[in-house]
């Protein structure tokens, strides 16, 4: 069999949220099923990564797909001419689009539909692009996939019409997040937090992650805490960032406050088994992969109580309303005043990360490829 994949963000700077979910599976599938060639067909010039084996091979297809013209070019003309030449089994779309014009069976996931309850969180075009196509693709997929019940869920109420199934098949953290020892961890704050402690903030810089409430919750924190704790923010800058950015220059506590933008997957790993606390306080994930990331590292958690993130971290985690600066703050003050809670979350979250594997996901993931292939269209 001949699966094709789309790998448009198989880039490096590009591997967080459905880049990383994408290029976990893949990773396992080709390992685990030398038998059959994956075809990882890319927008620009790229790095494989991880996935390097005989039974996997790289094409280019241009243009950058990076905006809504050059979306629809890519999926419906250029990458479909592409693979006509490579007659593949199945083309996997991992990131919520797919091609309107291909005849090549196609198993779409989408992550969530934050486009239909945040609409003012993404750029005009990408709204537009959204509400008119997302309903075309699920309905020209020939099965789909989702990354949590809460997504499933939403997305049978959003579009009641379609009478496809849709399977779960969720995301998990990487092995190498995992705890680290009291000297390594010394050593990352003297590197990015001059020694002091520090709350962690995984996530490209953007409105979805709700980054003023954060702000604001670490403000009402120092001031009822006069301690030198820190807030780091980890991630590219997304849509929307400059408003951020000229808010933190006149930002009280801006001094303590670090943006590290993108940072490479080893040191992201060691960056979260460091930190006092993580928070996770979007205003709407289909997953959250940085709460089981947290976890398995060790570190307490303090997530938002919307869409996914409850399902996600289940009793392990410490919730709070994301409008609410002063509940958020409440938290962050309770996980830094009491160390019994504290390590109650600490092995909680341990042991809640395990009930989520890669491995697992990658053997459900395939057989929803088996499943695509035998559907008829």
């Amino acid at each position: 069999m001949v699966i094709a994949i789309n790998a448009i963000f198989f880039q490096q700077h590009l591997l967080e949220g459905y880049g990383r979910y994408a290029h976990e599976i893949v990773s396992l599938l080709t390992k685990s099923y030398p038998e059959h060639e994956f075809v990882l067909v890319y927008d620009r010039t790229h790095q494989n990564l991880t996935i390097i084996a005989p039974n996997v091979k790289s094409i280019q297809v241009g243009p950058p797909a990076r905006h809504v013209p050059a979306f629809l070019y890519w999926y419906n003309i250029t990458a479909v001419l592409a693979l006509k030449k490579i007659k593949p089994d199945i083309w996997v779309q991992p990131y919520g689009f797919c091609s309107l014009t291909s005849k090549t069976p196609q198993l779409l996931v989408v992550h969530d539909l934050a486009f239909h309850h945040f609409p003012n969180q993404i750029s005009w075009h990408q709204r537009w692009h959204y509400k008119i196509f997302t309903p075309l693709f699920l309905r020209k997929a020939t099965r789909i996939v989702t990354v949590s019940e809460f997504s499933k869920k939403d997305i049978t109420q959003q579009y009641p019409t379609l009478k496809k199934p849709i399977e779960v098949v969720s995301g998990a953290a990487n092995i190498n997040f995992t705890p680290i020892s009291w000297a390594e961890k010394e050593q990352i704050k003297e590197v990015y937090t001059n020694g002091y402690e520090y709350f962690l903030s995984v996530g490209g810089i953007s409105p979805r992650k709700n980054m003023m409430n954060l702000l604001k919750a670490f403000s009402l924190f120092k001031k009822w805490h006069k301690t030198n704790m820190k807030l780091v923010f980890v991630g590219r800058l997304a849509w929307q960032y400059q408003d951020f950015q000229e808010k933190l220059k006149t930002y009280k506590y801006r001094n303590d406050v670090i943006l590290t933008g993108y940072i490479a997957d080893e040191t992201l790993h060691k960056l979260t088994a460091s930190a006092y606390a993580a928070l996770y306080i979007s205003n709407f994930e289909g997953f959250g992969l940085p709460i089981l990331e947290a976890m398995q590292s060790g570190v307490p958690v303090i997530a938002a109580y919307n869409s996914s993130m409850p399902e996600v971290g289940g009793d392990a985690a410490l919730y709070v309303d994301a409008e609410n600066p002063s509940a958020i703050a409440a938290q962050m003050q309770l996980i830094y005043r009491d160390e019994k809670i504290r390590e109650i979350c600490i092995q909680k979250g341990l042991q809640r990360a395990t009930h989520y594997s890669w491995k697992e996901a990658a053997e459900l993931f395939w057989q929803e490829i088996l499943k695509t292939v035998t559907v008829k269209p």
